[in-house]
């Protein structure tokens, strides 16, 4: 209902009558009934709203992104984008979905470690690698949140000082899902401090990744996914 009445009121902004009927055409949304002006009360917002009724909240996020709304919150377009719209490079996966939080300075050691845990039934998330060049940075951000069955965070100098580590970290403690830190020159920090922490001990990407699935696989919030994921990646011919 927030996203419906957040569409209506910039569609309503943007557009008249005829221009938003012509941009829902353009949007390829053809399926939706012509709208019935009468009863929408003079409304351009209400003739919105009426018309997207039925659209499913996926194609509901495209047009949000194409109009490149800020009326909602993160918290909100995740709620929204769960099981329903999963960033591109984790569409139709079977794999494991693990985030990978980390800074940008330190991306390799990101990009190396989700290249490790491929082999292993476990499609990571790199922010900095995984983002389609045309998709809106923040928005493919969140659905790797909203999407995700576990995060790790790979506590590198600098980690606890970034504003977006944080709210990732913040994230996946309110969604409740399974954390992972990989010390490598930071300790977690907050209320992760708690959680399972790897030590990097000098040990390579393809050593440290099936520590990683060990650990997803114990752990009762991710043995089911992660058995799931990894029948579905030998039934596919991908060995470590």
């Amino acid at each position: 209902m927030k996203l419906l009445e957040a569409l209506g009121s910039e569609l309503q902004r943007q557009f008249t009558f005829d221009e938003l009927d012509l941009y829902l055409s353009a949007a390829r949304l053809l399926e939706i009934a012509p709208g019935d002006r009468t009863n929408c009360y003079g409304s351009k917002r209400v003739y919105a709203k009426n018309r997207l009724a039925s659209v499913s909240d996926a194609e509901l996020l495209r047009l949000a992104d194409d109009l490149d709304l800020g009326g909602l919150g993160a918290v909100e377009r995740a709620s929204i984008a769960t099981e329903s719209l999963p960033p591109r490079n984790w569409k139709d996966t079977p794999k494991f979905k693990l985030f990978i939080s980390h800074i940008s300075k330190h991306k390799n050691v990101a990009t190396r470690l989700r290249d490790a845990l491929k082999p292993l039934g476990v499609a990571g998330f790199v922010a900095h690698e995984d983002i389609h060049p045309t998709a809106r940075w923040q928005a493919e951000i969140e659905r790797g949140l909203a999407t995700m069955d576990a995060l790790i965070a790979i506590l590198t100098p600098g980690f606890r000082d970034s504003v977006w580590t944080n709210q990732e970290i913040g994230f996946a403690l309110g969604r409740g899902v399974k954390i992972i830190s990989l010390r490598m020159g930071e300790d977690p920090p907050g209320f992760i401090s708690t959680e399972q922490a790897i030590p990097q001990q000098q040990r390579m990407a393809v050593d440290i990744a099936p520590i990683i699935v060990g650990l997803l696989s114990d752990d009762e919030r991710t043995t089911m996914r992660m058995v799931e994921a990894q029948r579905m990646n030998s039934s596919s011919g991908e060995t470590p």
